[in-house]
This record gives C-alpha cells, sequence and structure tokens, in this order.
C-alpha cells in the first residue's frame, strides 16, 4: 500500500514540477531516463541471477545456509561472499532484500552488506597501486572485522542473537 503513496506522490511532484518549469522538468526526465538506462543491464542480469538462485536453492536451503539458523558460521559465509562479490548498492539492497523474504538472517544480510560496501577483494590490486598494499590490506582487514560487528548489533535489535 505504502507504494501506491509514493508513485502517488512522485506523480504529483512531477506535475508540480513540470507547471513550475516544463523545461526544467523534461530535462530531468532526460537526465533520469539516460541514468536508467546506464544502470538498467546490470540491474536486469542481478534480477535473472537471483531469480535463477531462487528458482534452484529453495527458501528451505537458503534458510539453512544463511538463515537465523545458520548462526555465526552463516555470518562468516555472508561476510566471505560479500567481501568476493562487486555488486552496487543500488542493485544489493533489492538483492538483499529478496534473500530476507526467502529465508536469510537479518544478521547473515548485515554481514553480507557491510563487507560487500566495505571490502574490496576484487578491486585490492587497483586500490593497493594507489595507496600501497599495507594500507589496502589493514583498510580491507578493518571492514571485515566491521562487517562482524554490524552483525552483532543487528542481531541485538533485531533479537536474533547467539552468544
Amino acid at each position: 500500500m505504502r507504494i501506491i503513496y509514493l508513485y502517488g506522490v512522485s506523480a504529483l511532484l512531477l506535475v508540480l514540477s513540470f507547471h513550475k518549469s516544463r523545461e526544467k522538468t523534461q530535462k530531468a526526465l532526460k537526465k533520469a531516463w539516460k541514468s536508467f538506462s546506464k544502470i538498467f543491464p546490470a540491474l536486469l542480469g542481478i534480477l535473472i541471477l537471483v531469480g535463477v538462485l531462487l528458482a534452484v536453492f529453495d527458501a528451505d536451503f537458503i534458510s539453512r545456509i544463511i538463515g537465523d539458523e545458520s548462526g555465526w558460521i552463516g555470518v562468516a559465509l555472508s561476510a566471505v561472499v560479500g567481501a568476493i562479490t562487486l555488486i552496487p548498492g543500488f542493485i544489493a539492497f533489492p538483492t538483499a532484500s529478496v534473500l530476507i523474504d526467502n529465508g536469510a538472517g537479518y544478521m547473515q544480510i548485515g554481514a553480507f552488506i557491510s563487507s560487500l560496501m566495505m571490502v574490496g577483494m576484487v578491486t585490492a590490486p587497483m586500490e593497493a597501486e594507489y595507496f600501497g598494499k599495507r594500507l589496502t590490506l589493514i583498510r580491507n582487514l578493518m571492514g571485515f572485522v566491521f562487517s562482524f560487528i554490524v552483525a552483532y548489533v543487528i542481531g541485538k535489535v533485531v533479537g536474533g542473537l547467539w552468544l
């Protein structure tokens, strides 16, 4: 139901913007369309990948591997997968939502998203060229450790923490 309100408010604001300045609104819509067309192939690819994975792995499997019952092993697995995956945030967050809807735990998804955003295994060689190997290693290790802290805090807030 919220989505209907959001679309309604967006449409109303678009109409108001169009009324205030037709030229600026058209320019903004063209820019938005250009941005969307650049993002769409990556988004579509990830959506297809997630769809195929959800078709192959049912909710019970996801729940066993990275669900609440997987505990810290699931958190560690999620953090490792996040650290070695290169997915932009605008794709990662909807993917996380789909995984939670299909049985993944909040702590596990917190570790996944945190390590995904803060650890860059794929980009580490390029980062090391600019900042040096030592700084790159320290930054990535700190990001990886912090992803466990994020998972712990989420576990305390959501209430599914086992210690």
